[in-house]
Order: C-alpha cells, then structure tokens, then sequence
C-alpha cells in the first residue's frame, strides 16, 4: 500500500485536496485511484497536523501517514528534540537505546540523532512499516525494528542497552481511559524489574493528565522529573529513572518555544517553604503552565521573592519588575469596580482579554456583566486576595 501511496498521480490528488474536509471527502468515495479513500483521508489529516506537529515530515517528500490516533499520540519534533537532548546530557554512554513503544516513530528518529543504534519495538506490523519507511525517506540508518509487544521482546532480549525509552497508553484495549501507571498498557510498573535487567537507564513519557504524584508513588528510582510545556500547554511528564537510586528525585519544569522558561524544585522544599501574601503592587505574575502543573506553587514565590495574593489564587506580584520570572508578567494598570462605568475607564474601546482565577465568577460571565468584548491590547483578571476580590486591568509585559 505504501508503494501505492506514493505513485505520482496519488501524491497529485493529496496536494490538490490538502484542504478538503477527510470526512466529506469519505462520503464521496470508497476507493481513490485504487487506493482506499480512508488511507487518503489518513494522508489528507497527517499533512494538516504535521505541518505544525512535526515539520521535517510536512517538509520531506514521500513521508506516509497511518491513522489519526497514531499520529496524535505521538510526540512532536519539539518534544522528541528535547528528549533527545536530556538524554544525550544525562548518560555518559550512548551506544544502544530501546525504544519499547515505537508508535509512529517520532521519538526513535531523534533518539537516532544522539545514540548509534536504536531498537524500535512496535506490536503494530501496519505501523512499523509507515515508520520506517519514513525513517528510510529522512535517511535515519541507524535504527532496527522488531515486530513485538514490549513484553515479549523483554522475554527473549538478552542484550544490555545504555537507555530504555517507553510511552505508555492510557486506553486500554477495550478502550477506556486509566489514571494510573500500572493501568496503562504495556504496564510500565510490572515491567520495571526486567528493563532493569538490561539497563541502568529508563526514559518513561506520560500523558500530561496523569497525575505527576501518582507517577512517583508507583515508580520507583526516580532521579528526575520534567514537565513539559510547549507554548504554554503542558504536553508530557517525562520520569528519568536510574536503577538503584534512593533519593529524592528534582523536578523541573519547562516551557519550550516561549523563552525555553526553566525552573527546578524538589517536594520536600514544597512542603515546608513559607509564603507571604500581599494584595495587588505594580506588578503581577502567573506562572507557565508546566509550574502549574508541577505544583510548584510556594517555592516559585520563595525563589523570586514574590508575595502570593491568595493559598489558593495562584497569582504572585511584586513593585519591581521580576523580569526572568518562569511565566506571564503584567504590568497593573489599576484596580476597578466590578461595574460598567468602571470597566468604560479602563477599557474604553470595550475590549479586553478576560482572565479569572479563583474568582466567582467565569471569564464570559465577567465580560457579559461589564458589557466588555474579547480582543484588544489590555488585560482584565478577576481573582481573589486574602481579604477581597479584586479586578485587576492590567497590560502584558511577557
């Protein structure tokens, strides 16, 4: 089918319909030029989401697309990138990597760009194929793929690796979501013993709505964490465990394609760091959403000095400007009254980016009350402080 798919006169029909909707387009036929109209509509979506996705495959000539959900798992060029570098930061020796969970290979191609030899292990024969077929079009030579489930291939392997790599599921195969590791599929935390039979390393991708606690009560040898933000949208937990390791792993947070915003803590400084609290200064911050996430919510205050408005109001302010901080930065304009006239001074062109945290009432229902419509330069963030609520107009600095 892949030879097929790569005739001229197929090739042709993608680019000219690259901006047809996938599902009329199935309405309308059952086979296109003698291939079934489901995989050109696979092509069709695989194009429009690889083009921001991944796109040195947009980019390359001849790349084949598998399902939709195959495509959606998978990482993107700015993640695999930095798992990749991580990697090549961490281990001294980078010989062989296996990558337990192949999927549509992404991250074994950019594993391939710091270790000699990858192993791709995909139970899936179809998608093995669109893999590396891609990874021969992108002239990745180094990689040798094995058709098996992750718990097979670890029956039989005898071999050592510098790292092992694993991106587990979270739907099962009757297709319904898990929240914790040992759900996931393959089983990450029954499989921990045999990889580390062969390796002292193991890189472990999770879907960001696992929760990052979870992860470490069931893992163990945990040395580090990264929660991964790519334009302020948190999309992996990375768990970097090294066989034998006790202590207490450092967890870092960060936010590519936004000044690459780093910051690291551990839980115990979590636990007993001591907040102030202040009401709105000049200045007002919110941290990236991998901090968030992370819950690194009193050691980012203690780190920049910054006083909290609220426990529970994770909004941080200052009277000097904290130019560095990991996160959005505003400068406050004022503080208004939650009326119409009030809003008209601040906003008088009727325009604002509406924000509320831990505030009664939602975004649209603040912009509805106020008469205001979405858009404009300013800002307007409804929170809590410890004693009141406060409107806040305010313009983005960062």
């Amino acid at each position: 089918m892949i030879d097929r798919l790569l005739h001229q006169d197929v090739q042709n029909f993608i680019e000219q319909h690259a901006q047809d909707n996938e599902q009329q387009l199935l309405l309308k036929h059952k086979t296109i030029l003698d291939v079934p109209a489901t995989i050109i509509a696979w092509q069709i979506s695989g194009r429009k989401k690889a083009k921001t996705k991944i796109p040195l495959y947009f980019n390359t000539q001849g790349i084949v697309y598998p399902p939709g959900i195959n495509l959606e798992q998978s990482s993107s060029e700015e993640t695999a990138t930095f798992k990749a570098a991580i990697l090549s930061t961490a281990l001294l020796s980078r010989d062989t990597l296996i990558d337990l969970t192949g999927g549509f290979g992404i991250d074994s191609l950019y594993f391939g760009k710091v270790f000699k030899r990858v192993n791709y292990i995909e139970p899936n024969a179809e998608l093995l194929k669109y893999a590396k077929h891609n990874h021969q079009m992108l002239g990745a030579g180094n990689i040798e793929y094995r058709n098996s489930t992750s718990e097979d291939f670890l029956t039989w392997f005898t071999g050592q690796a510098d790292c092992f790599f694993i991106d587990p599921s979270r739907r099962t195969t009757s297709n319904q979501k898990v929240f914790k590791l040992a759900d996931c599929e393959p089983n990450i935390v029954g499989l921990l013993p045999q990889i580390f039979e062969h390796s002292k390393n193991l890189l472990i991708k999770v879907a960001p709505l696992l929760d990052l606690q979870q992860g470490l009560l069931e893992l163990k040898n945990v040395t580090r964490v990264w929660v991964v933000s790519v334009k302020n949208e948190v999309k992996e937990l990375l768990f970097f465990c090294e066989k034998d390791f006790q202590d207490e792993p450092l967890i870092t947070t960060v936010n590519l394609l936004s000044d690459h915003d780093v910051f690291s803590f551990k839980i115990s400084e979590e636990k007993t760091t001591r907040v102030d609290f202040s009401d709105p200064a000049a200045y007002l911050y919110e941290p990236n959403a991998s901090v968030l996430k992370a819950g690194a919510f009193k050691t980012i205050a203690q780190k920049y000095s910054l006083p909290k408005l609220h426990p529970s109001t994770h909004l941080y302010t200052s009277d000097a400007h904290v130019k560095d901080f990991p996160g959005r930065i505003f400068k406050i304009e004022g503080l208004m009254k939650a009326d119409v006239k009030s809003a008209g001074v601040y906003f008088p062109e009727g325009k604002a980016n509406v924000i509320t945290r831990n505030y009664p009432l939602t975004p649209d229902e603040l912009k509805k009350k106020l008469k205001l419509q979405d858009g404009g330069e300013k800002y307007l963030i409804g929170c809590s402080g410890e004693k009141q609520k406060f409107l806040i107009a305010a313009k983005r600095l960062k």
